[in-house]
């Protein structure tokens, strides 16, 4: 029977948490690594919508992308999903920044997903393997791209139209903003990434980028299934759910 602690070591391996951000807190964050688990459940954030679902299934452990503590707390009181976590006896770890980067991690799936090819790392000053740049297969405009993104992940789209017909792509899921000025430099046709903001649409307006901005949820969500996959494989005699999430954002 598989432990808490070698879903910790696998993960380990295929993301290692040792190339998280500086800033991240990734790694194992709640429980006892030396429980036995007899059923995993899988989610992009630990909610406590998300452990409840977890505590009806009979799942002991929950693997997500987001941490569940992510800013320091000074207290874990009754409601606190952490402290619903361990009143529960369900462990958690969390994969956020290791998992971007990794090979075959959240940007990796999502060039997947968008049939970008020939990806490769594009080195950001400040966090070299997180962002990848690839081509697509054939040229598009901006509005068709727009709407391939949009038929892929779903959500909604926010962009602007550089002018040109879109070749080489570079793509960051979740809140890649800070990575806008590094890419306009290095003379990318088109940026897709989750979140942007008004002034990060003028930047690239003005260094002539096509940034698009497809919603966090929607870019880092798909790593979920992947990841399910991956696991199912590696320890075939465990049970491994998806719990199924929806973006808390709304559109109209």
């Amino acid at each position: 029977m598989a432990r808490v602690s070698d879903f910790y070591t696998y993960l380990d391996k295929i993301c290692p948490f040792s190339q998280q951000e500086g800033w991240d807190n990734s790694g194992m964050l709640i429980g006892d690594d030396e429980k036995e688990v007899t059923r995993v459940a899988l989610a992009l954030d630990i909610t406590n919508e998300v452990v409840d679902y977890a505590e009806q299934i009979g799942a002991n452990l929950i693997i997500s992308h987001h941490p569940v503590i992510f800013k320091a707390q000074k207290s874990f009181l009754k409601g606190n999903v952490a402290f619903n976590l361990a009143s529960k006896g369900i462990s958690a770890i969390c994969a956020h920044t290791c998992l971007d980067c990794a090979e075959g991690g959240v940007n990796d799936v999502l060039a997947e997903i968008l049939e970008i090819e020939n990806t490769e790392i594009f080195p950001c000053e400040e966090s070299p393997d997180l962002v990848r740049v690839g081509v697509l297969p054939e040229a598009m405009s901006c509005d068709e791209l727009a709407e391939k993104i949009k038929a892929e992940l779903g959500g909604c789209v926010r962009y602007n139209d550089n002018g040109k017909m879109i070749e080489s792509v570079a793509l960051c899921g979740g809140a890649g903003s800070d990575f806008i000025g590094e890419i306009i430099k290095a003379g990318i046709d088109a940026y897709i990434t989750g979140d942007a903001g008004h002034h990060d649409f003028l930047d690239s307006a003005e260094g002539g980028l096509a940034l698009f901005a497809a919603g966090h949820f929607e870019t880092e969500n798909p790593v979920i299934s992947s990841l399910a996959t991956t696991l199912r494989c590696e320890f075939s005699d465990i049970d491994i759910i998806i719990i199924p999430q929806k973006s808390p954002a709304k559109y109209i």
